[in-house]
């Protein structure tokens, strides 16, 4: 285990339980068979395959048990394991084999199985991001009225309100709703545009289609996206908006931490194995560090927008590697600033 996301102590500071379980290959591959599943359904639907077979076809792909060592075999041969996977159902499938994945294509699969984990995901981090408008706006109210020094490039500067500093806080989370609200639809997209983009297999009934398995899969429906990566970029860019917002705060705590006279006195954990009288501020070290990090991998994101012609292996497969780890350090960093806020037991001073 290379990511500090899954090492078995690494993953005690930095690990997200409930993140990586949208990622699993049991989620991925869940969304897959579904996105099978509801195109057999589709195709029967919009009179592209006879309706019998196709409910057949559908019912043998979600009852089908698949060999994950194939897939893995299949993915090191043909660069991602929807080959063998359609293989492996129209098996299950024989004799209905003729409503299985035809007109469709790997990226449609793994784009639309992208989407549901974008969407569950961002209903994740919509709940922590509102949890966390509460934690904050209970810490306003006891102790809103405290005195503080405000501090312009690290310097004392005039005398603020806990209220204010707080609110510095506060303020970005709404902004991030509101955003997450206008970019879901473009994110969470069923993909389904066939082997150019064009959805020419299906006989001019593509956007039936698309329309029927969006209703099935829960996702918006549009346009075919292969080689427009924007909504997916839009998503990472607003994974690292929050959390860059959660390292403004936890920066100001470390500061705030080691100010003489202490601005704010931490409960619990951050201890030394050297020094028994230091209590370091381990979680909002943390809110910097998942800040600093998805700052740079968003550059990444943007790197994968490059698409040439009508679809890409390799900028496609950048993003494989570096969305899955952005939105676990975004589900960390919200659930970490929550914890912070209930260990905060003393911030200013009494007026």
């Amino acid at each position: 285990m290379i990511s500090v996301f899954e090492n078995p102590w690494l993953g005690g500071l930095f690990g997200d339980e409930e993140i990586a379980a949208h990622w699993s290959p049991e989620a991925q591959l869940g969304h897959m068979i579904r996105f099978e599943a509801a195109y057999a359904r589709a195709l029967g639907a919009c009179g592209l395959a006879e309706a019998a077979m196709a409910e057949r076809a559908a019912q043998a792909i979600e009852a089908a048990k698949i060999d994950i060592d194939d897939l893995a075999r299949g993915t090191a041969r043909d660069g991602l394991p929807v080959p063998a996977l359609v293989a492996q159902l129209k098996t299950a499938a024989a004799e209905a084999r003729g409503a299985v994945h035809h007109g469709a294509t790997s990226q449609d699969v793994i784009d639309s199985a992208l989407a549901c984990t974008l969407r569950d995901t961002g209903g994740v981090l919509r709940g922590r991001v509102e949890t966390l408008q509460g934690e904050l706006a209970a810490l306003r109210d006891r102790f809103g009225d405290r005195a503080l020094m405000g501090r312009t490039r690290m310097q004392a500067a005039l005398p603020i309100t806990v209220a204010d500093r707080i609110c510095g806080w506060a303020l970005p989370l709404g902004d991030h709703l509101d955003r997450l609200d206008r970019l879901l639809p473009r994110a969470a997209r069923l993909q389904l545009g066939g082997p150019v983009g064009t959805r020419g297999d299906l006989g001019g009934q593509g956007a039936a289609v698309a329309r029927h398995m969006a209703g099935a899969l829960d996702l918006a429906s549009g346009a075919q996206w292969h080689a427009r990566r924007d909504g997916v970029a839009e998503f990472a860019g607003w994974l690292s908006l929050v959390s860059g917002g959660l390292g403004k705060m936890g920066q100001d705590i470390c500061l705030m931490a080691q100010q003489e006279p202490r601005e704010i006195a931490l409960s619990g954990g951050g201890g030394s194995s050297a020094m028994a009288h230091k209590q370091n501020p381990v979680l909002a070290e943390l809110l910097v560090t998942l800040a600093r990090f998805n700052a740079t991998q968003v550059s990444a994101m943007h790197q994968a927008l490059v698409h040439e012609q009508e679809r890409s292996g390799a900028a496609w497969q950048l993003e494989w590697m570096v969305l899955p780890q952005m939105t676990m350090a975004t589900g960390r960093a919200l659930s970490a600033a929550i914890a912070l806020c209930g260990r905060i037991e003393e911030i200013g001073a009494p007026v």
